[in-house]
């Protein structure tokens, strides 16, 4: 229980290790799904009352991973929240190398991000609108914090994930691509609704607080604003990033050739 603790609780161990660690039935059977090398799953009896909790341990033991039920309440002293979840697992990373999203057309960029949550929205939202992989910058918050992951909603298993680099490198390797930087701003940027993001493009999204560093201005091939009414000056960084993505997604789809009427010969 140690180990899972120190997983659970400290970025350098989950580094150390390259595990990390998931709970609920939810994240874990996505992890399943998306093929994951499952090393342990811990549960405990509370589980016994959610028939697709049983079916899920079924088959990470089917798939080779250890399954161990613990004694009730332990692991409510190990998770980092206040009504924990009856299942754990014990997974390896799985982010992947920079070159993985050279052909990427949708990708996001955070520099400097620092909250789990937000971090995971963005990543969540990501995926549920179908960008190509996202780039977690060095001074990033780190993606397998524990509330990242349950932020995430399983997308951290779906969505190409790039952890680390220096921002400047990073934005310097994905402008050699040919891909378009546009770096989301408060204000004074081009009115997000009025820019073309057609074309293969990477959103770059700021601290929250900072917003984006000074030295990354003069990658940025555009700056991009969502107009606020009312007395908002701005949106959290994990909403302005969904919103994001979703207009590029939006964009995509009426750009996209309709389909053919029924009928129609080739």
């Amino acid at each position: 229980m140690q180990r899972l603790r120190r997983l659970v609780g400290r970025r350098k161990a989950r580094e150390a290790e390259r595990h990390f660690v998931v709970e609920g039935v939810k994240i874990l059977s996505e992890a399943l799904a998306a093929g994951l090398a499952i090393e342990s799953v811990l549960w405990d009896p509370a589980l016994h009352a959610d028939e697709e909790g049983m079916e899920l341990l079924r088959q990470c033991g089917q798939s080779g991973a250890r399954v161990d039920r613990l004694a009730p309440g332990v692991l409510e002293r190990v998770a980092d929240t206040v009504t924990p979840q009856p299942v754990m697992a014990v997974v390896p990373y799985v982010d992947v190398p920079l070159e993985r999203l050279e052909r990427g057309t949708l990708l996001v960029v955070c520099a400097g991000i620092q909250d789990p949550g937000n971090a995971g929205t963005v990543l969540r939202s990501a995926g549920a609108a179908g960008a190509d992989g996202l780039i977690s910058c060095d001074g990033s918050v780190d993606v397998y914090n524990p509330k990242t992951v349950r932020a995430s909603a399983g997308s951290l298993f779906h969505v190409p994930v790039v952890v680390g680099g220096d921002a400047v490198q990073v934005l310097e390797r994905i402008g050699g691509w040919g891909r378009r930087r546009l770096g989301a701003v408060a204000a004074g940027g081009t009115d997000y609704g009025q820019c073309d993001l057609t074309s293969p493009l990477a959103f770059v999204l700021g601290n929250e607080a900072a917003g984006l560093p000074e030295s990354l201005t003069p990658l940025l091939d555009d700056r991009v604003t969502i107009p606020m009414a009312g007395r908002m000056e701005s949106l959290n960084v994990g909403m302005a990033g969904s919103v994001l993505c979703f207009e590029a997604a939006r964009q995509r789809r009426a750009r996209a050739p309709s389909a053919a009427p029924a009928g129609a010969v080739g």
